[in-house]
């Protein structure tokens, strides 16, 4: 993990700002760009969401279908159970 040296108070509502060096530097430019949230030990981490199947966690070929992603091999896995 890189220390950046930046530090940020949270606001009355719980709230803090990614300095926007670091937005830009992880191409997080607009509204609805999102982040994950993780907790390890007493760390808490951010990580720029990258949408992933949600069967295998693969990210290529990725096809939308409700708000949830599968890849392409998965579908074609799923379409094999259908078949008569």
């Amino acid at each position: 993990m890189k220390a950046t040296g930046i530090v940020r108070k949270f606001d009355e509502n719980g709230r803090f700002v990614i300095p926007m060096e670091l937005r830009k530097q992880l191409s997080m430019n607009t509204q609805d760009d999102a982040v994950e949230v993780f907790v390890e030990d007493d760390m808490i981490i951010l990580r720029k969401y990258e949408p992933s199947c949600v069967f295998c966690a693969g990210m290529e070929n990725l096809v939308g279908y409700k708000d949830k992603k599968v890849c392409k091999k998965c579908a074609e896995k799923i379409n094999i159970l259908f078949e008569d």
